[in-house]
């Protein structure tokens, strides 16, 4: 069933109302059709089709989880009808509900095993669970049923580009191409591909195609500004993401990577500008606030800085380098617990980051902490175990501990490493230093020893 499929007999208010709704639906009038299937459901509410065509144009506009209560509703007064499930099955994928869709679409292919949606729109619900070689039986049983679906190619695409398949998501995605010329965003998946398979020309090419048939496709403008980024083409990205504000003011991801152009070219001031725009504009993007703090760091801004960063803290993404990054820049600050808090999710992220080991190790040796600072220290060696630097400052962090014997080692290591160091060299005085006071001492204990007893 869909939504122009509703069959009209007597003609009753209710039935105009549906009639009004069918038409703002057509034109695009989202809000309007929803106005007449509400009143044509007061009218008549045990009608499986207005139920059904409300839950459409709640989809139109995202409202997934409302819609799902008109299609459970359309579907107790019609529980025969396959489209109706088919439909609340697609939305219980969207809202994350997959054991239900998993259901549903089972429940359709015991009532009519040729009908293909069940099979197709379940590549999708397998690909979101994680489970792709479901995803891909059940491309294979739709593939019985219609050969020529460009959507079950598409699906099964985005499978295969989730599991790094790319050569294989191409593959697909061109044969839903060439099924279906128009379906959205096509020719911007395949760019994808391309670019994720390091075919960056094909790559452009493809760009320039959905662009051409959409040039107003937010989306695809801002991902091409960042592919000419990559290939560094810093202009034609910057007139990308101005476009973007063209068509849409005060985009915050435009804004952003303006900002980090700027900032890569040391326009500081025209970023501090835009990363605050950002702000203004989008205030749970992760990234200005970063910025703005490493600009306060080197205007001498302490207190600043470390209130942008603990803004950002929460937003941070799931990336160990920014995280590592962040994580001494709050050492810096002297915010000691925070910068542990987020150096402990860097190295979560990321068990070989040597940079990551060495500012927790620097954190804990701040707070006192020494054997824990010698443990991340040790973590640092067992990944680099000719990092001139952590061999340096443990050797500094075991004589704190007055262990002489293993500072002697670290340092004799560094030097080899190095040669002379003003650091090392002071380093390794304190070690004869503290060898001079223990052989003192065992001189003095042995010296007691042989004393008479009076």
């Amino acid at each position: 069933m869909a939504f122009e499929d509703m069959e009209f007999g007597y003609y009753t208010e209710a039935e105009r109302k549906a009639r009004l709704a069918l038409e703002h639906y057509e034109n695009g009038k989202m809000a309007q059709a929803l106005a007449e299937l509400e009143t044509a459901l007061t009218l008549n509410p045990a009608s499986s089709a207005l139920h059904f065509n409300k839950a459409l144009t709640l989809d139109a506009i995202n409202r997934f989880e409302e819609a799902l209560a008109e299609y459970e509703a359309a579907l107790e007064l019609d529980p025969s009808d396959i489209e109706i499930m088919n439909s609340l099955a697609v939305d219980y994928t969207r809202t994350g509900q997959y054991d239900r869709a998993i259901q549903v679409f089972e429940l359709i292919e015991q009532a009519d095993p040729a009908f293909e949606p069940c099979y197709c729109n379940r590549i999708i619900t397998y690909t979101e669970m994680g489970l792709h070689d479901m995803a891909e039986q059940m491309f294979y049983l739709a593939q019985q049923v219609n050969s020529d679906c460009a959507l079950c190619y598409y699906n099964i695409g985005n499978s295969l580009f989730i599991r790094g398949e790319y050569k294989k998501a191409i593959h697909c995605w061109l044969k839903t191409a060439e099924l279906e010329p128009t379906h959205p965003q096509i020719n911007y998946r395949i760019a994808q591909a391309y670019w994720a398979h390091g075919e960056k020309e094909r790559a452009r090419e493809r760009f320039l195609m959905e662009l051409r048939a959409n040039p107003g496709d937010v989306d695809v403008v801002l991902d091409f500004g960042l592919f000419l980024l990559e290939l560094g083409d810093v202009e034609s990205a910057k007139e990308k993401f101005n476009r973007i504000l063209e068509l849409r003011p005060g985009f915050a991801p435009a804004l952003f990577y303006l900002g980090e152009i700027a900032f890569s070219i040391a326009s500081y001031s025209q970023a501090k500008d835009l990363f605050e725009q950002v702000i203004e504009s989008d205030s749970t993007l992760a990234g200005p606030r970063y910025r703005l703090a490493q600009y306060a760091i080197m205007q001498g801004q302490d207190r600043q800085a470390k209130e942008y960063l603990l803004q950002e803290m929460p937003l941070a993404p799931e990336d160990g380098s920014v995280l590592v990054s962040m994580g001494s820049m709050l050492l810096a600050v002297g915010e000691i617990d925070s910068a542990i808090s987020c150096l402990l999710r860097a190295v979560s992220l990321d068990g070989g980051s040597a940079q990551g080991y060495y500012y927790l190790a620097l954190a804990n040796a701040l707070d006192g902490r020494l054997e824990i600072a010698a443990e991340f220290f040790r973590h640092c060696l067992d990944i680099n175990p000719s990092d001139f630097r952590v061999l340096r400052d443990s050797a500094m962090i075991y004589l704190a501990m007055g262990r002489v014997s293993q500072a002697s080692e670290q340092l004799r290591q560094a030097k080899s490493l190095k040669g002379e160091d003003s650091l090392v060299q002071m380093l390794q005085r304190k070690v004869w230093l503290g060898r001079a006071k223990e052989r003192i001492r065992d001189f003095f204990g042995r010296l007691r020893r042989q004393m008479p007893i009076n």
